[in-house]
C-alpha cells in the first residue's frame, strides 16, 4: 500500500463514487462540491481526502464495488511513443533516438477500470498490451519550463495502453484508429497523489501476461523525463488539472515477438510500478457478455 495514500473512482450500489482505497475496502468520500475526482485535483485536495479517510471504516468491502478508471472525462488523455531506448531499437530502422517525443491521442471510452476485461475487437485478433506510468496534471498552464514541471503533477496511476496492431497501420502518418478501440485499454486501479520526485524517479516498471514477465524497465532510463513531457506538451497546449499524460512502454510488447503474440480471451495482464500499485486486467470478446 502506498504511503501517500489511493483514492478511486468506483461505481457501488449503483452509483459511481470516489474516495479511498484502504486495507478494509472502499471509504467513500464522495461530496456535491467535487462531483469527480477530477474537480478533487483541480481544488487540490487529493492528499485532504487521503487524511480524512485514515480513520474512517470501509463503506464497501472488497468485491462490493467496481474500479473505473481514475479521472472520468479528462479534458485530454496524451500518450507518448517509443520512450524507452530498447523500444526506440525495436523498430530496426538504423535512427537514433528521436529529438522530440512521438505523440498521439485517447479518447477515454478506449480505457477500462482495474479489473474489468479489456475487449478484443471483432475486428481483428491483434490486441496488445502496453504498460506505462501515468501523470496526472494538477496546476494547469502553458510554456512549462523543465524546472517547474512536476509542480504541476497532482497524482500518479498506471495504463495498459491497449493497441490493435494492424489498425495503427491503416494510415501513412498516424496511429489514432488503433488506439482508440472502445474498451482496449485500462487505466488504474487508483491515483497516488504525487508528493515528490522519488516516487518516478527511478522506479521499476513491469508488465506481466499471465504471469510472465514481458517487460521490464525504470523510468531512469526513459528517452524524454517527466519533466521534458510536460515542457515538449505545454508548448503547444494548455495543460488543465485532470488532463492525464500516459508516458510511454518499455521494450516487450506482443507484437515484438516472433511469431506474434496477441491477447486473447483469458489472458490476465498486471502492469506494475513501485510505489504505485498494480493495474490488472482480464480479455474478453467483443459483444460476449462481460
Amino acid at each position: 500500500m502506498s504511503k501517500y495514500g489511493r483514492l478511486a473512482t468506483v461505481e457501488a450500489a449503483g452509483k459511481v463514487r470516489y474516495g479511498a482505497i484502504t486495507d478494509k475496502g472502499f471509504v467513500d468520500l464522495t461530496r456535491p462540491e467535487w462531483p469527480s475526482l477530477r474537480e478533487v485535483v483541480e481544488a487540490g485536495a487529493l492528499r485532504r481526502l487521503v487524511d480524512e479517510a485514515a480513520n474512517r471504516p470501509a463503506d464497501f468491502a472488497e468485491g462490493e464495488f467496481t474500479y473505473a478508471i481514475p479521472v472520468p472525462s479528462p479534458e485530454k488523455i496524451i500518450c507518448v511513443g517509443v520512450n524507452y531506448p530498447d523500444r526506440n531499437e525495436e523498430y530496426k530502422d538504423g535512427q537514433a533516438a528521436p529529438s522530440n517525443p512521438s505523440l498521439f491521442p485517447r479518447f477515454p471510452r478506449s480505457f477500462v477500470g482495474h479489473g474489468v476485461p479489456l475487449t478484443r475487437p471483432m475486428v481483428s485478433p491483434q490486441l496488445d498490451y502496453e504498460g506505462e506510468v501515468v501523470l496526472v496534471i494538477g496546476k494547469g498552464g502553458r510554456h512549462i519550463s523543465e524546472a517547474n514541471a512536476l509542480d504541476h503533477v497532482a497524482a500518479l496511476t498506471l495504463c495498459d495502453e491497449g493497441t490493435v496492431r494492424d489498425w495503427v497501420r491503416h494510415a501513412k502518418f498516424n496511429v489514432t484508429q488503433g488506439k482508440n478501440f472502445d474498451g482496449t485499454g485500462s487505466i488504474g486501479p487508483w491515483l497516488v497523489p504525487y508528493v515528490l520526485e522519488d516516487q518516478i524517479a527511478d522506479i521499476r516498471l513491469t508488465t506481466r501476461v499471465n504471469g510472465e514477465i514481458r517487460q521490464d524497465d525504470r523510468t531512469s532510463r526513459m528517452i524524454f523525463s517527466f519533466r521534458k513531457l510536460i515542457n515538449y506538451i505545454s508548448t503547444f497546449t494548455t495543460l488543465v488539472p485532470g488532463d492525464v499524460i500516459v508516458t510511454g512502454t518499455p521494450t516487450g510488447a506482443g507484437a515484438r515477438f516472433d511469431p506474434p503474440i496477441w491477447l486473447k480471451p483469458g489472458d490476465v495482464i498486471e502492469v506494475e510500478a513501485e510505489g504505485i500499485g498494480t493495474l490488472r486486467n482480464g480479455v474478453a470478446d467483443e459483444g460476449v457478455s462481460q
